[in-house]
């Protein structure tokens, strides 16, 4: 089984996230300015040992790379910023391809929506839009990619680089842009692109430009969380938060320009989650199964985020093996997409941890050990 882990590349400075959020932000700003919401709340997070890496050196990389292989995860998938020529982020996969040690499988997540403040106050305000250009702008993202693609290093599937698509359902060009990509592809020896996506509300069956994709990624906890209406209220939670709480908070989010006490955070139950994940039939052959570790972006959003309850190792353990066990038998598949190697302001990640440790790295190989030992018997 291929367990391929969502991998974020913001934990290093660049020019951009200075301008929009002062000078040396990264995503550990966030993390480590988190505050716990109610008793019992897991946060601040905290990286084993203080390892608040910076992605622009080649270590960290070589040792979240060596760390997943251990671990038996099968690759990234690199969230990719890409806006019209203009990039964000764009270094680490860039380190990672100029150094043959970094030897995990990869592949490419295209984030092709607008970069907003949307995170940090209610305001929305677009800092850079996707305008998904002409056919000079696909050529040009295409050659940028080029290199990656023809990496040995690159997941293929019936020898196409794989590309995922996070919201499909927003690109006025789909069909001119994916087919002139594969058109690209063929004339530079490859044949073609295997092309999927991640995101909860578009449906290939009933989009006339489906039949572009290969697969539809059953992202979690996307698909549980409430996006689409799948959690019901009932196995929701929402926190009243204590008037001093509120008090002692208040200054804490004032950047939301709102009263903290207008908000309640929602809480959704670990347990219920995965019982529902793993109840999902798959709608079509080409459905991959998605798997997450934990889920908490109150380090961004605060008062307004959410968050899961009764997360344990052990649990997470028990789940992912029953998961790997039904995408051979349910889906058929010789993959699974996991939330995530690395999201440390939305909660999921792979990486020990203060509290932890290696607990869920363990769990992973663990959970992939006693498949594998299923199967032999």
């Amino acid at each position: 089984m291929n367990i391929i882990a969502y991998y974020l590349p913001q934990f290093h400075t660049f020019k951009e996230n200075d301008e929009w959020w002062g000078k040396g932000f990264t995503e550990w700003t966030n993390v480590k300015k988190a505050v716990p919401l109610y008793k019992g709340h897991y946060q601040p997070r905290v990286p084993l040992n203080n390892n608040y890496y910076n992605l622009l050196e080649k270590n960290a990389l070589k040792w979240q790379s060596d760390l997943a292989k251990k671990y038996g995860i099968g690759g990234f998938c690199y969230y990719h910023y890409w806006f019209d020529g203009h990039m964000l982020m764009e270094r680490p996969m860039e380190i990672m391809l100029e150094n043959k040690d970094i030897d995990l499988p990869f592949c490419i997540c295209w984030a092709n929506e607008n970069w907003t403040r949307a995170w940090a106050d209610s305001s929305k305000q677009v800092l850079i839009g996707q305008t998904y250009g002409d056919k000079t702008d696909w050529v040009n993202h295409f050659n940028y990619l080029l290199k990656f693609f023809k990496d040995e290093r690159y997941i293929r599937i019936d020898g196409k680089p794989v590309v995922v698509l996070y919201r499909p359902e927003i690109i006025p060009t789909l069909r001119e842009m994916l087919e002139c990509w594969n058109a690209l592809a063929a004339q530079n020896g490859l044949p073609g692109l295997c092309y999927m996506y991640q995101q909860c509300d578009y449906d290939m069956t009933k989009d006339p430009n489906g039949d572009l994709f290969d697969y539809e990624i059953e992202y979690q906890p996307g698909r549980v969380k409430g996006y689409n209406k799948n959690l019901p209220r009932k196995q929701q939670q929402s926190l009243s938060w204590p008037v001093v709480l509120r008090k002692t908070l208040n200054g804490v989010f004032t950047r939301f320009n709102l009263p903290l006490g207008k908000w309640s955070t929602v809480n959704y139950s670990y347990d219920e989650a995965w019982k529902r994940i793993l109840k999902m039939v798959p709608k079509h052959e080409k459905v991959i199964p998605g798997a997450f570790i934990d889920w908490d972006n109150t380090p961004r959003y605060g008062a307004k985020g959410s968050f899961y309850t009764g997360v344990t190792p052990q649990k997470f353990e028990h789940y992912l093996e029953k998961q790997i066990e039904r995408a051979t038998t349910v889906y058929h598949s010789d993959y699974l997409f996991l939330f995530a190697w690395n999201e440390w302001g939305e909660g999921g990640y792979l990486e020990p941890d203060e509290k932890w440790g290696y607990g869920m790295l363990e769990a992973v190989k663990a959970a992939l050990d006693h498949t594998e030992e299923s199967k032999s018997r």
